[in-house]
């Protein structure tokens, strides 16, 4: 049996939110059972480092070193080299502890050497102690550029820098069209064995997107045989943590349950929606997605674990997916695209 055949279940995350249905899932699900799909699209280079928020909030998240306080990072975290590089006058905008460093001095300096990124973190998380399988979706470098009234910004620069206060009129992915899927994943999903396919509650446009502009991951999906289910990461109209409501209304998406299922129709066969927003179950319903009502909200294990097995009893009534259904991103090749690949790697 090849590792792919023994995957049961793939689960799509960005960070903080995705990663706390991640962990929910692992204790439900055997070790070799799981594997986790980490957005790499806010991956980014800072100090010569090469900075992956995403993966490491699940592979700390995994591990149980995860900052509560913060939502990113490590607990217990020091902060010597922010406070030197202050007095040197060097960036301290984007926060990088002393414990967090290191795991961007070693990944970066593999990288150099010629390693792939998929091969570190899955050292990394072995060496963490996380015993589920987490992969980027892809090797191949891909960067979220965002087209705002203040210009275009790379995608740190908005989301940290600025806060997500400039607005947002388009995203682009730049590399996404040249980058395959991370190895093995194509192949997990294909695997007639596989049970369900798990979109966390993640930012659709900035940590779900990126995964589906990977154009072999996004056919992939397209043509799984197990049936994919969302989760909604917003709750009476807003997100819990992040700017997805503000970016979805910007783009003209809307931002409610109703425009997660229109942002994933022709994607997923279910998506699960808070008690908050039981109303617009009949109008989700209506454009053929599945709709299950739940709390959502995740405050603690309990709460992680809860949902983690309301989804999984989901996935399981419902049917094989029909192969025929395609995702199209929202106005893309229209003008101003809100969604845009790119081939050239900045």
């Amino acid at each position: 049996m090849t590792a792919a055949a023994a995957v049961r279940v793939i689960a799509l995350s960005g960070g903080v939110g995705g990663a706390k249905l991640v962990v929910g899932l692992a204790r439900l699900l055997p070790s070799d059972r799981l594997l986790v799909v980490a957005n790499t699209g806010d991956d980014f280079e800072h100090l010569g480092l090469t900075i992956c928020p995403d993966a490491d909030t699940l592979l700390y998240a995994g591990a149980g070193l995860d900052n509560p306080a913060t939502g990113w990072g490590r607990r217990d975290e020091t902060w010597t080299f922010m406070a030197a590089l202050d007095e040197l006058g060097g960036p301290t905008w984007f926060r990088l502890g002393d414990g967090d460093l290191a795991l961007h001095v070693a990944r970066s300096e593999r990288l150099r050497a010629g390693e792939r990124l998929s091969a570190i973190i899955d050292d990394v998380r072995r060496r963490l102690g996380v015993d589920f399988r987490i992969l980027p979706m892809s090797d191949q470098p891909v960067r979220t550029w965002v087209d705002t009234d203040e210009g275009r910004l790379a995608f740190q620069d908005y989301f940290v820098r600025r806060r997500c206060e400039p607005s947002v009129s388009g995203l682009e992915f730049v590399g996404s069209s040249a980058a395959r899927a991370a190895p093995g994943l194509a192949e997990a999903l294909d695997e007639p064995g596989l049970e369900a396919v798990v979109i966390c509650p993640s930012n659709p446009l900035i940590s779900v997107a990126p995964i589906l502009a990977v154009p072999e991951l996004r056919a992939a999906l397209e043509r799984t045989p197990a049936p994919i289910v969302a989760v909604s990461p917003l709750v009476g109209g807003r997100a819990l943590k992040g700017p997805a409501a503000k970016m979805m209304a910007e783009l003209g998406l809307g931002s409610d349950a109703v425009a997660i299922a229109r942002f994933y129709r022709g994607l997923i066969d279910g998506l699960i929606i808070d008690q908050a927003d039981a109303d617009q179950k009949h109008a989700i319903e209506a454009t053929g997605i599945a709709v299950l009502v739940a709390p959502t909200v995740m405050k603690d294990l309990e709460d992680r674990v809860a949902l983690a097995g309301t989804l999984l009893e989901f996935a399981s009534r419902l049917p094989r997916r029909d192969r025929t259904r395609r995702w199209h991103a929202p106005f893309q090749g229209k003008e101003p695209p809100a969604i845009r690949e790119k081939d050239d790697v900045w």
